[in-house]
């Protein structure tokens, strides 16, 4: 795995990448409370296939800057002039959780410069089923950690077992998010502006769905294909998801269920999610590969 620093405004972004020398290119985006090494197992695979690269998003972990961006709209176009400078060609976008809120914004404003798109175990802000899934009291943190200060102010510190809980609750296998995982993550999040930052992405959903449905008008439709992975035991009937996707005018819609799994995918199940991924590629026309 090599590691690189990428200059942006204000900072860097921090990249991780393997396969180099593979002409198609998957950039993978973490989600909350993550960073990029929730994705090394499934890069560790992909890359024998693809150049496979993945970031910390804009003031995590290993991506310091001065006022990260922190609407999906904004990282997004901060990622698409990352990828232009790396000249990433042949590229397709994969994002889980709050990553795969901004690999659907990317996909908005930048489909032009997307060969596919996946989106994994996460609900869009104003694509249905958005408005259900507020409503369910499940999903309280969504409220809570879009309140101001008060996240910070109970969890700095104690980063770890707040993590945890999360972790533990959505996990069909807890065990596979490993001791060393669970450390780095609070790592990654243990500075106060990492941490805000966290926070302020939950903060930003009424601005990111009133983006996404401008993005709807404007674009009319988009063709760049799109696959939605959910696991088996995450909550939500994935036919509503990719009604949702299909509603905003995303024309290809595929869908995927990864069996045996709850929200963490990518480190609960990385074969088949690998498996899946590597299969819509070839689908697309993106890659040949053995299974």
């Amino acid at each position: 795995m090599k590691h690189s620093q990428i200059p942006v405004k204000g900072g860097s972004i921090h990249l991780a990448e393997t396969g180099l020398g593979h002409q198609a290119c998957v950039l993978f985006l973490h989600g909350w409370p993550q960073d990029w090494s929730a994705w090394r197992r499934v890069m560790e695979l992909a890359g024998r296939h693809v150049h496979a690269l993945a970031v910390d998003l804009p003031g995590i972990g290993g991506s310091v800057m001065r006022n990260p961006p922190v609407t999906t709209r904004d990282i997004a176009d901060m990622l698409n002039s990352i990828a232009a400078t790396l000249a990433l060609k042949n590229l397709a976008i994969v994002g889980h959780d709050i990553g795969g809120q901004v690999a659907y914004a990317y996909l908005g404003r930048h489909a032009a410069s997307l060969r596919a798109a996946a989106i994994m175990d996460v609900v869009i802000p104003g694509v249905p089923p958005w408005e259900d899934v507020l409503r369910n009291p499940a999903i309280w943190h969504f409220s809570f950690h879009a309140i101001p200060e008060l996240p910070e102010l109970l969890v700095d510190g104690k980063q770890r077992a707040y993590f945890n809980f999360f972790y533990d609750a959505l996990a069909r296998h807890p065990d596979r998010i490993l001791p060393q995982a669970r450390t780095a993550y609070a790592a990654a999040y243990a500075s106060p502006q990492a941490l805000a930052t966290g926070f302020d992405w939950y903060r930003a959903f009424a601005k990111d769905a009133a983006d996404n449905k401008a993005a709807v008008n404007s674009n009319g439709s988009i063709t760049t294909p799109l696959l939605y992975i959910r696991g088996r035991h995450e909550a939500g009937d994935i036919n509503k998801y990719v009604a949702g996707f299909r509603s905003a005018g995303i024309q290809a819609v595929r869908s995927a269920i990864i069996d045996d799994c709850g929200h963490f995918a990518p480190e609960e199940q990385p074969d088949e999610v690998c498996h899946t991924l590597l299969s819509f590629l070839e689908e697309v026309g993106m890659i040949q590969w053995q299974r």
